[in-house]
């Protein structure tokens, strides 16, 4: 295993961080002061678009797809360190540089199942960043850490599908450029394989019976960058047949396709939080006092900060070494090296930012700081793209097989 990074890589971590010092960190406040004068809290500040127009003038845009038609074609192991440095402002450097979900994951589903007209349609206005895109699985009546549990419904009805269903927590669907869901419900509910029930469809947002019913906070955060999370209703949506991705019975399957890169792009951010969570830990603790000293000569706070750096390059030496086996055997060679990192890594960056919180007391927990919104972020991640019981228990299965 060799994770040494190669000319490109260093490259474009360069220009990488050059960018955030020079354009996204001190875009952070001046997107929120922006956001306040907005009429609609979804409207993207006029500083992220500047900052889209530079990041692609660099060449940092669409660095997360290997696919060389249509993205960067970095492999997952050149990826990594990118996506670490972007996960330092995670609210704003995904964006961007057009490398933030849910877009990231659709394009995708649409590279690897879309038709011609699919892609040429929806994937090439997502690629050059004049739209976005909303993945609707998740639904608030059913268990959906069990994919198989969902009820909407994608029924066939002449050259159009019909689809009948409520879907919450949808990323993105409250950004005005969202122009297009991807819908997963099933085609075929009575089928007798539970995984060939479900099939993936396109749904255009302004679609009659589409209805945004509301928007869901996170930890009372909107989380703006994203374009929100939203609450959907799907009442008899009509759209053609042509709209389906791939075939009947294959929603499942893309979705496992959908989020292998999706969860390993969330724990190599989680590592860029992490590393800011330490760096803020450290300003904080040589330029505060407290009984006398300064916080940098208190014990317990050596202990957090040495604790934590070692569990961050414990981590990225795990997220590198996934990375590594995602480009030389594939994802289903690395399924247990995916799953580890996506039960450790949120665990992990969760604790790191929480002791990051304790440092700074009451700016802490404040806006002051962007320690309240990374931790709310990375707490989410221990429930998405599967919770982390979900891996424990397919990854303590794979390992008790060996011994039955």
């Amino acid at each position: 295993m060799d994770f040494a990074f190669d000319a490109r890589t260093e490259e474009l971590r360069g220009k990488l961080l050059a960018f955030m010092d020079e354009y996204v960190y001190p875009a952070e406040a001046v997107a929120e002061e922006q956001r306040a004068q907005l009429a609609s809290p979804w409207q993207t500040p006029a500083v992220v678009e500047e900052l889209k127009a530079e990041a692609r003038r660099q060449g940092l845009w669409n660095l997360f797809l290997p696919d060389s038609e249509y993205g960067a074609g970095l492999t997952n192991l050149q990826y990594a360190p990118l996506a670490e440095i972007m996960g330092r402002s995670p609210h704003i450097a995904p964006t961007v540089t057009n490398c933030a979900a849910p877009d990231t994951g659709n394009m995708e589903v649409l590279t690897q199942f879309g038709d011609e007209q699919q892609r040429k349609q929806w994937l090439e206005p997502l690629l050059a960043g004049e739209i976005r895109s909303a993945f609707a699985m998740t639904e608030p009546d059913v268990a959906s850490s069990d994919a198989t549990n969902i009820t909407t419904h994608i029924e066939r009805d002449g050259d159009e599908y019909v689809v009948t269903g409520r879907k919450w927590y949808i990323s993105g669907a409250l950004h005005p450029d969202c122009k297009i869901f991807i819908v997963m419900g099933k085609t075929a509910p009575e089928g007798s394989d539970i995984r060939r029930q479900q099939s993936m469809i396109l749904v255009p947002r302004d679609t009659p019976g589409v209805t945004i019913e509301r928007a869901m906070q996170v930890f009372g955060y909107e989380d703006h960058s994203h374009g929100g999370h939203a609450e959907v209703i799907f009442d008899h949506a009509r759209v053609p047949a042509s709209n389906l991705i791939g075939e009947e019975g294959g929603g499942f399957a893309i979705a496992q396709a959908r989020l292998g890169p999706g969860r390993i792009h969330h724990c190599m951010r989680l590592i860029g939080m992490a590393e800011r969570a330490i760096e803020l830990m450290c300003r904080r603790a040589v330029s505060r006092t407290a009984f006398g000293k300064a916080l940098a000569q208190q014990g317990v706070v050596h202990n957090w900060i040495a604790d934590a750096r070692v569990t961050v390059e414990q981590l990225r030496l795990l997220v590198l070494k996934t990375a590594w086996l995602m480009d030389t055997v594939g994802n289903r060679g690395a399924h247990t090296e995916i799953q580890s990192i996506k039960i450790a890594t949120p665990r992990a960056v969760v604790d790191i930012l929480d002791r990051a919180i304790q440092l700074h007391g009451a700016g802490g927990v404040s806006q002051d700081f962007p320690l309240a919104e990374l931790y709310a972020a990375a707490r989410t991640l221990m429930i998405a793209d599967g919770p982390d019981e979900v891996h424990q228990r397919s990854l303590a299965r794979r390992e008790l097989k060996r011994y039955v």
